[in-house]
């Protein structure tokens, strides 16, 4: 298959020079003669040529206007020019390179010298195009690969959401109950997250946070239950002090799970807001909580949003040893027990979504 040859318009007023430069030429380009400017830009009109050699003094419309008025328009801005001149001041050519011009060329001119410089722009061109191609190829390819991780997150997200679904299952499977304890949860963390940040409270240390991933990882909060006999879990009414301490060891049991998921996996980042939600939801913010007996801001915001969560869900529920309670008797609880059991500024943010609570708590049921 033959080469595509490129194409080159010598524009030149002097009809010796044109014969010259095609006979020159046509051995290895398409050439295309333009005795003046206008009949440069009817060419132009048909073709779109590589290069273009171009005199600049022409009646008429001489070369620097002609120059101004082709890269003026964007279909031909790119071509490169080369001007043809008599001319050798330097005043001339570096009018010639600020409106556009590639290259010069001085007249009378030899054909080795203007195949050459000729060959050196269309290289040029060629090289840029080359470039602009790797350009967008490269592109194309970190497009593609931003949406192929993009893919794969989803469903590295989907799979930790659907593992911890699948614990926190068990774990209500075990405890009973719960029945929809850990779904209406994640419904009441999201009320007050969304209020917290729209009010901009606590935003300095919610905004380093993976909201995503604090919803979900709100699943393992009991995951601890799960190593607690079922004579305690499910026992059918109060428990004993014995009981009770035995109870709450589901705490540190599921800090201790976590942990040990986290260790055999770089990817654990999903997990970290399950640690602290496991080991300090119990704690209470006038240090009365357990395991540790953590104080106010000592507690994480964590673990401060899901005692609201907690409690408010273990209130409205029906157990063994009680009757549930209304949502405005659950309610006034949790405000009851601001700066005691609960922070006060999240009581603040609960009493502005407690409709939201018993919404979720309506429509997840049990």
């Amino acid at each position: 298959m033959d080469k595509v040859r490129s194409k080159i318009v010598l524009v030149d007023d002097n009809m010796a020079i044109l014969a010259i430069g095609r006979s020159v030429l046509r051995d290895y380009y398409e050439v295309y003669p333009a005795p003046s400017a206008e009949k440069f830009f009817e060419i132009l009109g048909n073709i779109l040529p590589d290069l273009v050699l171009l005199d600049i003094e022409m009646p008429g419309m001489n070369g620097f206007e002609t120059i101004k008025k082709m890269k003026a328009d964007p279909r031909f801005a790119n071509i490169p020019v080369i001007f043809l001149t008599a001319k050798s001041d330097e005043n001339s050519e570096l009018e010639g390179f600020n409106l556009g011009a590639s290259d010069y060329i001085s007249k009378p001119f030899s054909a080795p010298r203007l195949l050459t410089r000729i060959a050196n722009q269309l290289l040029i061109v060629q090289q840029k195009k080359d470039l602009l191609a790797n350009q967008m190829a490269l592109k194309d390819y970190a497009d593609n690969l931003e949406a192929k991780v993009y893919e794969k997150t989803k469903e590295v997200i989907t799979l930790q959401n659907a593992v911890m679904a699948t614990v926190a299952d068990l774990v209500e499977f075990r405890d009973k109950v719960t029945g929809s304890h850990t779904t209406r949860t994640m419904y009441y963390l999201r009320a007050l997250m969304e209020e917290l940040i729209l009010e901009g409270i606590y935003i300095e240390e919610i905004s380093k946070w993976n909201i995503d991933f604090f919803l979900s990882s709100a699943q393992l909060h009991d995951v601890g239950k799960i190593a607690i006999s079922d004579l305690i879990l499910n026992k059918p009414g109060k428990l004993t002090p014995e009981e009770f301490e035995i109870m709450k060891t589901h705490v540190t049991i599921g800090v201790d799970a976590i942990k040990k998921i986290m260790s055999t996996t770089s990817e654990n980042a999903f997990l970290n807001h399950a640690l602290i939600i496991a080991g300090t939801h119990h704690e209470k913010w006038d240090g009365s909580g357990y395991p540790a007996g953590l104080k106010e801001l000592q507690i994480p915001l964590e673990g401060r949003l899901m005692a609201i969560a907690d409690v408010y869900d273990a209130l409205i529920s029906v157990r063994p040893y009680k009757k549930s309670f209304t949502h405005e008797e659950a309610s006034a609880i949790i405000i009851e027990g601001s700066g005691s059991h609960f922070d006060p500024v999240l009581v603040d943010t609960f009493k502005k979504v407690r409709a939201q609570f018993e919404d979720a708590a309506r429509e997840v049921g049990n």
